[in-house]
């Protein structure tokens, strides 16, 4: 029994388990109180499938000693049994987020999320079980909408609700989710590697409706009937908020910001079309002005009905860059501007085709209504969009926060961050030219980079003091993967060097908490050479092309995705890709290949704009880049390990050599420049490593020297690029783990 006090500390508890074979399935069980289900919960869990390994994960948001119970009791059961216990601070997300919290500790190849009250009878998980591993599916919903399924003890209108809230969701989604009747469930099982838990965005109960509209490829889905049961201890959780935030999340899974602000100003535009009509009824019939007159009048009516409800429902939420005022005088601006367009057309229509003036009115309204959104949203309102940063925290010493979604840091996502971030991204617009001057005033460092394109192209311009702010041109928006190597990874690295740290190029395994860095120039082999050590041994995965390490030789985790070709996909033997990303390979292996990138290189010593290619060419054609854990299913990621040698690999004749410390660092440092040669890092360097008068490059040398004290550096050469043979010679697994691993 493990008792894990906040999320981040579960991957500390589990790192001692880091090498043991991963279990068939894990159980998530999220609680809010319920201390007095526990006990009949875990006989039933523990009566489960016996022949099969499962962990028992629950992840507890109570305030009544529901972990505590979940301890005492723990001991009594022959499962192995965990509790993430969120404090009131962390529980983001509702059940939602108690879920995702949970998946990224799982350890099954399959995961099972249910309920703690019951109500999802745990019988049922082996015919779940049976059903995934036998259908070739990636998920399996317990459905109480298909045959042996029913809503148990529900009311007329709960059963009337539950299945409208189906239904809307089928009406939204109804690709996404072909299949699965009952949408609404808490009680599914899916494969582990099918789901990416940073894609999800959980808000109250409904994780399921998630998973299946958010995945990026559409899940092979399949159902088993069941019999809802009644709650056996403790108060239900549904309730008319749930309710709310669920319709809420339906519209926010399918709609983007804008396209819910034009149905806000469709809606508000409807009432105001009333109040022009009656207005132009008013003046034209009972006060006998002339209609083209009358309309104009009725436009300043209209105009403040519609602006008082626009600027307080429609736009309410975002940050206002212009003052009321000021917002009203361009609102009546653009809707007095349309007459130009509409006093012709009502003359048309009413003088000429013979339509009615009322009628005609309505007509010229509404066929301007995309031109006066559009003109509001990008120009009255415009700016005002709150754009919600994405976060990240890389082990508590450097913080993100960035406009645009970084896949590479997707892995170190949270939620909130407590103090300022150290690092700022943003996206488009210019620095104001006063920030400019109190910048150089305040000492604050600056460099804005352009190609030839100017704003249209790749551009960032970076300011660097007590934090780095950085404003990335447009494009950069389409294209976060160069956002992130080309310009993030830099800034990250001697950002780190300058809290005490070093980022360096190597892949980085372990076996029973010790490490072993894996060092070459970009493009040897050693993604290949990773996961082909990952697939043959009990190894646990840090990183496989970055290390984050410390001056006293721990490394911390840096889990970015793997970059792959269909060579290294034939390198592992149950990599959990669908056929459209297999087949997306042969484009992007060719590409994003030592060709592809040899050729880049080239372009980049010529006066093209490379950096701007490349961007493109990016958001074209995307690297084919995965997690881990979906190539190497199962696969333990630890979050900590300690430095106990380093492998230096390198093509050419067989050859296996122990080097100096000093010989051995000056290669790895060398590898270190090579994977940031790319523009526009040659223009960028001086400015990030030299800060406060310090040149952090014999810094960064002196962290990495002191952290690889001690250990052993081996050099390997190999003709048939098989390194990962001699990788247990170096970094031997510990002998409670020689046995093969027990397969699922």
């Amino acid at each position: 029994m493990q008792l894990i006090m906040q999320e981040q500390a579960v991957h500390k508890a589990t790192s001692a388990r880091a090498v043991e074979a991963p279990p068939t399935l894990t159980v998530i069980v999220p609680t809010r109180n319920e201390r007095d289900n526990i006990a009949e919960l875990l006989g039933r869990l523990d009566a489960v499938a016996p022949e099969q390994t499962i962990d028992i994960l629950f992840v507890d948001d109570s305030d009544d000693g529901t972990e505590e119970v979940i301890e005492s009791l723990s001991a009594s059961v022959n499962r192995d049994v965990q509790v993430i216990h969120r404090s009131a601070a962390t529980r983001s997300g509702g059940l939602g987020g108690a879920v995702c919290a949970g998946l990224e500790a799982a350890r099954g190849t399959w995961v099972c999320v249910m309920d703690a009250d019951l109500q999802h009878p745990p019988e049922l998980i082996e015919q779940l079980l049976d059903k995934a591993r036998g259908g070739d599916l990636d998920i399996v919903v317990a459905s109480r909408f298909r045959d042996g399924g029913d809503v148990g003890t529900f009311g007329r209108a709960r059963k009337f609700l539950s299945k409208g809230a189906a239904l809307a969701a089928h009406v939204v989604f109804p690709r996404r989710l072909h299949g699965v009747r009952d949408p609404m469930s808490g009680f599914f099982m899916f494969r582990r590697a099918a789901v990416d838990p940073a894609e999800l965005r959980p808000r109250g109960f409904k994780i399921l409706l998630e998973i299946l509209a958010r995945s990026p490829q559409a899940l092979r889905a399949s159902e088993v009937g069941f019999h809802f049961g009644e709650r056996h201890a403790g108060e239900s959780k549904a309730s008319v908020g749930e309710a709310r935030r669920y319709l809420a999340q339906l519209v926010a899974m399918r709609f983007g910001p804008r396209e819910r602000r034009l149905a806000g100003f469709v809606t508000v535009g409807v009432t105001g079309l009333v109040v022009n009509t009656l207005l132009l009824a008013l003046f034209t019939e009972g006060l006998g002005i002339h209609y083209l007159a009358s309309a104009v009048l009725a436009t300043q009516g209209s105009s403040l009905w519609n602006f008082t409800l626009a600027d307080r429902l429609v736009f309410r939420e975002d940050g206002a860059r212009h003052t009321r005022m000021r917002r009203l005088l361009m609102f009546l601006g653009v809707n007095n501007a349309a007459l130009a367009l509409r006093g012709p057309m009502l003359v048309l229509l009413t003088s000429v085709i013979g339509m009615n003036y009322l009628v005609a009115n309505v007509v010229s309204l509404v066929s301007l209504t995309l031109a006066r959104f559009t003109a509001a949203d990008f120009w009255i309102w415009s700016h005002r969009k709150h754009v919600t940063p994405h976060l990240y925290d890389i082990h508590g010493i450097v913080t993100v926060a960035s406009d645009v979604a970084l896949p590479e840091l997707a892995r170190l996502r949270v939620e909130e961050l407590h103090d300022e971030p150290t690092i700022r991204v943003r996206i488009g617009g210019k620095r104001p030219a006063n920030a400019i001057v109190e910048a150089k005033a305040n000492g604050r460092s600056r460099l804005d980079y352009k190609e030839s394109l100017g704003r249209f192209g790749f551009g960032a311009d970076i300011e660097i003091g007590d934090r780095v702010d950085v404003v990335a041109t447009s494009l950069l928006r389409r294209s976060p993967h160069v956002l992130y190597t080309n310009v993030v990874e830099p800034i990250l690295r001697w950002t780190l060097v300058d809290k005490g740290y070093a980022l360096v190029h190597a892949a980085c395994l372990a076996s029973d908490e010790q490490a072993l860095l894996l060092t070459a120039r970009t493009d040897t082999g050693k993604t290949t050479t990773c996961l082909k050590a990952l697939d043959s041994n009990p190894y646990s995965f840090l990183s496989d092309d970055l290390t984050l390490i410390t001056p006293d030789g721990r490394v911390l985790t840096y889990p970015k995705p793997l970059t792959i070709s269909r060579h290294t996909l034939k390198a592992v033997k149950k990599a959990q890709l669908t056929r459209r990303e297999r087949a997306g390979l042969i484009v992007q292996s060719r590409l994003h290949s030592r060709s592809g990138r040899r050729a880049a290189m080239g372009i980049a010593k010529t006066r093209l704009p490379v950096a701007t290619m490349n961007a493109i060419v990016q958001f074209l054609i995307p690297p084919p880049k995965y997690q881990v854990d979906r190539l190497i299913p199962g696969v333990s990621i630890a979050p900590e390990a300690s430095v106990s040698a380093m492998a230096i690999i390198q093509r050419g004749h067989d050859e296996r050599r122990t080097l100096d410390p000093a010989e051995a660092l000056d290669i790895l440092l060398t590898n270190c420049e090579d994977a940031y040669g790319f523009p526009p890092y040659s223009e960028i360097e001086h400015l990030l490593h030299s800060r406060n008068g310090m040149d952090l490059r014999e810094r960064e040398r002196a962290i990495i020297a002191k952290a690889l004290e001690g250990a052993p550096a081996t050099l390997i050469g190999s003709s048939t690029m098989e390194w990962y043979r001699t990788i247990p010679s170096i970094l031997a697994p510990p002998a409670a783990s020689a046995a093969a691993p027990a397969t699922a």
